[in-house]
């Protein structure tokens, strides 16, 4: 078996080498309709199958994976490269940098992006969690203690647990039109 190679690419590379590799798109179904790039196949992490990814990934040359801003795309990266996927190259800045670039995308209808849907979710466990403590029981603000505690080691692992069950949710997973590849 040969070694598989994970690298990362820069948009103004990654452009000029996208023909004829799979473009693998991991972002959730909302983020992936509001805005791709064209001929891009969506797999989201949460159900991301990695055998299905690589019967695609088979005759292409490589295998691009895109997300949102390259976190995602990272994670992906390594299922792929531990099943087997060879020459591996995450998008560097993801569809943030695509679009920053000014490079064609496929626009579909507007969604809140799931870096907002979480820090609405955080916010709101947060106040929820000091008022119930101030007004019901002191007890309550543990609540916002553990919200803390998982922004912290979402930042320090770069991990969100949150992100990946509000991903899950079903706006989230609603399929757009078009999609061949979707899980």
């Amino acid at each position: 078996m040969q070694k598989t190679s994970i690298s990362s690419i820069h948009v103004s590379d990654a452009e000029k080498n996208l023909h004829g590799a799979l473009l693998l798109d991991v972002r959730t179904p909302a983020e992936y309709e509001e805005a791709h790039i064209e001929g891009s196949v969506l797999h989201p992490l949460t159900g991301l199958d990695v055998d299905r990814v690589k019967s695609l990934a088979g005759s292409k040359g490589g295998c691009f994976v895109i997300c949102r801003s390259g976190n995602r795309a990272k994670q992906a990266a390594e299922m792929l490269s531990s099943a087997g996927v060879e020459s591996i190259h995450i998008l560097d800045g993801g569809m943030q940098a695509w679009e920053s670039a000014g490079l064609p995308v496929t626009r579909g209808s507007k969604t809140m992006s799931l870096e907002r849907q979480v820090r609405i979710a955080a916010g709101a466990l947060v106040f929820t969690g000091a008022a119930l403590g101030y007004f019901v029981n002191p007890a309550w603000i543990g609540l916002s203690a553990f919200v803390g505690a998982g922004l912290v080691f979402a930042g320090i692992t770069d991990t969100c647990g949150m992100g990946m069950i509000i991903a899950r949710m079903p706006w989230n997973n609603r399929r757009p039109r078009g999609t061949c590849c979707a899980n």
